[in-house]
């Protein structure tokens, strides 16, 4: 462990980072793997178990030991920035450098004349056009898909001429994402194919506490739990919600005194709206209603909902749904909210419009309807009335992934509406992502 003595607190903050870290036998091996004349490790393994904090120390030493070009990529620039930048400019002990890091280009400069540079490949050609020595991408299964066989690998490729025998190696770090161009690179490395690939997988409940695994297990699907902690590459085939079953079926209705909560997704037909209840201290969502609505607009669904709800006792209703259903409001135009919203004043209504300023990732928004229906320990806390509430069970049972795609929904699938708008409250309520951006809350008498 660094001993923090230099009397230069930011010097002392930098070499702080190098504390010493678990041993593991998988990533000892990991960081012998390119000294040993292997280009490409593919590094497949659980979340939060140091695969990234191997290799950034494993790049800072590199780029000590030989002078050249090196790189830390994801799949953006504000992720690539998040992941990498500060970390590097740490472990590089940046603070001492004659030449200080570029904030404006993301290049570190060392002194022994080696850059590090920092970048997103939403832009897959900022890969090409220098000699790299090494480096490595994060997060490599949600890259473009056909970025590393038109991009990436040409510029790992090219041969400086300087030091034509020297061949460019890159660490390929994330956790799988369905069967896409990451698996099939893993399944290369695996089949012995290229001796250039080899696969290093480790799962994070060999590296976490137990009480960190099993807060995982309580928080997520079984299907996310074993792709994130695992790194299992689980197939992306299939109904999206393949845990629910009947087991998430209820008799219960809803209770006069009881808010409700009415899920939306606008502008599409079906108009699709469903409506629960929080039971249990509000830890369970009970889907025990619904207005399905063909050819209809909003307004026309709010009025179906103050003529169903108009003997019901609690008032005030919660809204959620589509952030493009707020988009009318920038024109001077009343927007989808707006309209339901007067609906529901006119007829004695309170309401709190819980809506995000932004769509949802897809996949956290499944992830977090997925860790609902059962989480990887079992638990299971949303039930649905199939009675009162038939399309909200038709589409949990039956929605199903684009053909090709490893998280856009059919849009064939009429029942999708509804999933997705049940997705839109939830990714509210018991969000799978806590860092997401905030909520617009608008409350209305």
């Amino acid at each position: 462990m660094v001993q923090l003595t230099t009397g230069n607190l930011l010097l002392d903050r930098q070499l702080s980072r190098w504390y010493e870290l678990k041993d593991h036998p998988v990533q000892l091996a990991l960081i012998a793997a390119v000294p040993s004349g292997i280009r490409f490790p593919l590094v497949p393994a659980g979340r939060r178990s140091g695969k990234t904090e191997r290799f950034k120390r494993f790049l800072v030493k590199q780029a000590n030991a030989v002078v050249g070009q090196y790189f830390a990529a994801a799949p953006t620039h504000d992720q690539a920035k998040k992941i990498f930048w500060d970390d590097l400019k740490a472990f590089t002990l940046s603070c001492m450098h004659p030449k200080r890091p570029s904030e404006s280009d993301r290049i570190i400069y060392l002194p022994n004349g080696s850059e590090i540079h920092v970048f997103g490949l939403d832009k897959p050609q900022r890969m090409e056009g220098i000699p790299w020595k090494g480096g490595g991408i994060d997060e490599f299964a949600d890259v473009k898909p056909d970025a590393w066989e038109a991009n990436i690998l040409p510029a790992l490729n090219t041969v400086n001429p300087l030091d034509p025998d020297y061949r460019a190696w890159c660490w390929l770090l994330g956790v799988p994402d369905g069967l896409n161009h990451y698996y099939d690179l893993c399944h290369k490395a695996d089949s012995g194919e290229d001796p250039n690939f080899r696969v290093f997988h480790w799962k994070s409940a060999e590296i976490l506490p137990p009480d960190v695994i099993d807060a995982m297990k309580r928080a997520m699907s079984l299907k996310q739990y074993r792709q994130e902690f695992e790194a299992s590459f689980e197939t992306a085939s299939g109904r999206i919600y393949e845990d629910y079953s009947k087991a998430n079926h209820t008799t219960e209705r809803i209770k006069p005194h009881e808010q409700l909560m009415w899920m939306h997704d606008q502008n599409y037909t079906p108009l699709s709206s469903a409506i629960g209840v929080r039971r249990n201290d509000g830890k369970d969502l009970y889907l025990l209603d619904e207005i399905v609505l063909t050819s209809a607009i909003s307004k026309q669904s709010a009025m179906e909902f103050v003529e169903k709800f108009k003997n019901h006792q609690n008032k005030h209703v919660l809204i959620y749904g589509d952030p493009a259903g707020k988009a009318g409001e920038k024109h001077g135009h009343a927007s989808d909210y707006t309209d339901i919203e007067g609906v529901l004043k006119a007829n004695g209504w309170r309401y709190t419009r819980k809506v995000k300023p932004a769509h949802p990732a897809i996949k956290d928004r499944q992830n977090a309807v997925r860790a609902k229906i059962c989480t990887a320990d079992g638990h299971r806390s949303l039930f649905v009335n199939p009675v009162t509430a038939k399309w909200c069970d038709k589409g949990l049972s039956t929605v199903q992934l684009q053909k090709g795609s490893t998280f856009q929904e059919d849009q064939k699938n009429e029942y999708q509406h509804i999933t997705t708008a049940i997705g839109y409250c939830i990714d509210v309520e018991w969000p799978i992502n806590k860092k997401v951006v905030g909520t617009l809350q608008v409350r209305g008498l």
